[in-house]
Formats: C-alpha cells, structure tokens, sequence
C-alpha cells in the first residue's frame, strides 16, 4: 500500500477484483451516523461477503468476485426536464435507487409515469431540498442558465443501511470514468457485489436482498 502524508487528499482506488483501498479518509459513519474507526489506509469490502463488512477479510478472493462493468454505456444519457423557474438534469444509469426524490415530492418525481419528471410540480425550493438529497449525482439543477450539482461538505464515506458506500465531499475515485454530468463531490459505490455498473452503484442490492446487520 501507498504512503501517506499529513496533508494528503483522501482518496478511493478499486483494486484489481478485490476491495475499494481508501486512504486519508477520517470521517466513516454508519448508518446511524456513528464513526468507525479508520487508518490512514483502510480496504472497504465491495464484493458483499466480508464477515467483517464494512472492512474487507479477503472473501473477494474466495469466491471469485469480479471488478468488471457490465454495462455498455448505452444508457449512459443526460435529460434536462426544463420548467419555467428550474431545469432538472437527470442521468438514469448514475441512479443508485435510493427513491429520496419518489419517496419526499412524488408530485414532481414520478414513478411509472412519463416523462418522469415534472418540474413545475412544486416549488422551486422543495425541488431542490429534495435534489440535495440525491446521493448518487444522478440528480443536479439549473437556474437561469447556472447549473448546481454540487455542495460543500468534508469529506465522508457512509455505509448505508443494507446499500451503497455514500461519498460526499469530493473524495478523488481515481481511475474510474463517470457518467455524463455526473458530481465528483458526491457518488455511491456498489458494496453487495452484484451492480451491472460497479463501482457504482445501480440499486441491485435491493434485488438480491443484500443485508449488513452489522451496520
């Protein structure tokens, strides 16, 4: 593993078929929003079979995990819902489903019905509230031509609950490509091991029933 340094950025690299190799990372929560103990240099479970999740024990070599992307990109496209005070940009292959936005203001984000988005639903400032909460980035918006996707935050991986690592705070994932428009300061990586666009996350841990009652 790397050195680090004092001042050094925190920062998330994929290893090879194995775990995310995090370093310079102090702020880890669970889903509670309690901190786990870190060091400078952690390696966080990502194939879901740790025993010790959310750290990794090496399963990943056992059964035969793979790192690879399965996904081809084609829906790797970006759509402005445009409306009269506010534009949403949204990215469904960024997605990880996490349903903040059908779950808080189902008015403007709705589900089986097209197009999906209404943003004259609501008001300007409940849309964006709601946009704030979106953890993968799938989400942003634009007033008066200024896009905002972005927020500042100290960097900070959560375990969710039974889900994805969420990253905030523009933690470096290094060697990764992104989705179109997608945020750098913000994202969730896929930790049950089965997402079709890993390392992100693609909502398949609610298919596969992926569970951590450890955190």
């Amino acid at each position: 593993m790397k050195s680090t340094t004092p001042d050094s950025k925190p920062t998330i690299e994929c290893a090879p078929n194995g775990p995310y190799i995090v370093e310079n990372l102090e702020n880890l929560q669970d889903s509670k929003g309690g901190r786990i103990p870190t060091k400078p240099v952690v390696a966080l479970c990502r194939c879901g079979g740790s025993a010790n999740k959310p750290f990794c024990d090496g399963t990943h070599s056992k059964i035969g995990f793979s790192g690879a992307k399965l996904s081809d990109g084609g829906k790797d496209v970006r759509k402005n819902h445009v409306g009269k005070k506010i534009t949403i940009h949204d990215n469904r292959s960024i997605c990880s489903h996490a349903g903040f936005c059908t779950d808080r203001l189902n008015s403007v984000f709705r589900l089986k019905t097209e197009p999906w988005i209404d943003p004259g639903a609501a008001p300007v400032e409940e849309i964006i509230e709601t946009i704030k909460k979106c953890p993968s980035g799938a989400l942003s918006y634009s007033i008066e031509g200024i896009e905002f996707k972005d927020q500042d935050r100290e960097p900070m991986a959560m375990v969710s609950k039974d889900g994805p690592y969420y990253i905030t705070g523009g933690v470096e994932l290094t060697g990764e490509p992104r989705g179109a428009g997608a945020s750098e300061e913000h994202y969730t990586l896929c930790r049950c091991g089965g997402s079709k666009n890993k390392p992100f996350c693609d909502g398949t841990h609610w298919r596969i029933g992926f569970k951590d009652e450890k955190n």
